[in-house]
């Protein structure tokens, strides 16, 4: 009798090791599905399921099956670190990551310190660097000093053309992303010895970017650096050429030129510009496995109608996504502290290559690119697909073409 209690006992036992080993292992976050950046936060969300997808079709994460719990923080700094409060006291999450972009990652990292959580985040422009948080990890390609490593390549892209230019106008929307962009540009101003003429930034719910740029062609500036979001993204562009800019270079670290709706409602009056964008499709960029992830974002996102070009942020979101499952899979359980130790201390293998972070939790070696748009004839999505109208400019190892300038010369 006391043997068939005990063998009773230990049964019951290993079913609740067993029912313990399948309950769901919980990502959470907060994402931007709606408000300005909610496009681009949808289409994040999507790669970042495809990754969820994959891995539970292997077997999850520690032999558990990975479940997402996400709330939208409609991109409002605001709202996060409720957010991320709900997620760790009620939703009880063995992991978070964050949001897209810099104003709403900058909110949680104080709730990720207090926790002392590890911290993966999606696209941030330096937010820890006032907090220092030994485990927060960014998967934007921007390098180990990211501001200044974001707009390198646009000055020096400027500074092949001879002459020299001389002098440069600065402009940014008035938010966190903006003022980091152009704080990183004027150290990048000030190596490459150019005179600044104009140095402002103008409110979020500017809607007639006109009088701005009228404002800076009064300048007669040789270079125009711009930091801003999708709306103003496109309301400069279109001033730009609106007014028929007569400059030598113009673009910058404009957020929303890398997206297919904006790529195509902008079409022809993109040429001429110099961007930042994190790939092209230019014969030049070997990145292994982002052409097989594209492949198959692309028919999904053009069936749920988010960015279908997808050549932005998916990719590294889904990366961000393979760096956490690897490292939480060899610590071999939920361990905040060796989880970011893992991180710091490997290399990863993902989808927009070989990934290593400095200490500081950004790349240790960046690589974003500086293009510029040519050649684009309409509106359509299939001229963005085909190489030749994106030109890499920087970095040399990636480079497809050399700068044509000026812009005013080279706008249509």
């Amino acid at each position: 009798m006391e043997r068939s209690h005990a063998r009773i006992a230990a049964l019951a036992l290993a079913a609740s090791f067993s029912a313990a080993a399948q309950e769901p292992l919980k990502i959470g976050f907060s994402m931007s599905l709606t408000g300005p950046l909610g496009g681009n936060g949808r289409a994040a969300l999507l790669a970042m399921q495809m990754w969820a997808e994959d891995v539970n079709t292997k077997g999850g994460l520690l032999g558990r099956p990975v479940k997402f719990v996400y709330y939208d923080d409609q991109t409002n700094p605001a709202n996060v670190p409720g957010l991320y409060n709900k997620l760790l006291d009620v939703d009880k999450v063995d992991l978070i990551v964050s949001s897209y972009g810099t104003n709403v990652i900058a909110p949680a990292i104080p709730v990720a310190m207090q926790r002392k959580m590890a911290f993966m985040t999606l696209f941030g422009t330096n937010p820890n660097g006032r907090f220092k948080y030994d485990r927060y990890f960014q998967i934007m390609p921007n390098g180990p000093d990211p501001a200044v490593g974001l707009t390198k390549g646009f000055f020096e892209v400027a500074m092949t053309m001879d002459p020299k230019p001389a002098t440069v106008a600065l402009v940014g929307a008035d938010a966190e992303y903006p003022h980091a962009a152009l704080e990183g540009a004027r150290t990048n101003v000030k190596a490459a010895g150019l005179k600044v003429v104009y140095d402002k930034t103008y409110p979020t719910t500017t809607t007639d970017f006109t009088p701005i740029v009228r404002a800076i062609q009064a300048t007669n500036p040789d270079v125009v650096f711009v930091a801003s979001y999708p709306p103003d993204s496109a309301g400069m562009i279109r001033a730009a050429n609106e007014v028929a800019l007569k400059t030598r270079q113009f673009g910058g670290a404009m957020i929303g030129v890398q997206y297919a709706n904006l790529k195509t409602q902008l079409g022809p009056l993109l040429n001429g510009v110099v961007a930042w964008e994190v790939y092209a499709p230019e014969p030049t960029i070997k990145f292994p496995g982002v052409e097989q992830f594209l492949a198959r974002y692309q028919p999904l996102a053009a069936a749920q109608q988010l960015d279908s070009l997808g050549f932005f942020l998916p990719p590294y979101a889904y990366a961000m996504m393979q760096i956490v499952g690897e490292a939480v899979q060899r610590v071999g359980k939920i361990d905040q502290a060796k989880i970011a130790e893992d991180i710091h201390s490997h290399e990863f293998s993902t989808v927009v290559g070989n990934v290593r972070f400095a200490k500081n939790g950004e790349w240790a070696e960046g690589r974003p690119l500086y293009v510029q748009y040519r050649g684009i004839t309409g509106n359509g999505l299939e001229e963005w697909k085909k190489p030749g109208h994106e030109i890499v400019l920087w970095p040399k190892q990636w480079k497809s073409g050399d700068l044509r300038q000026p812009f005013d010369q080279n706008r249509k």
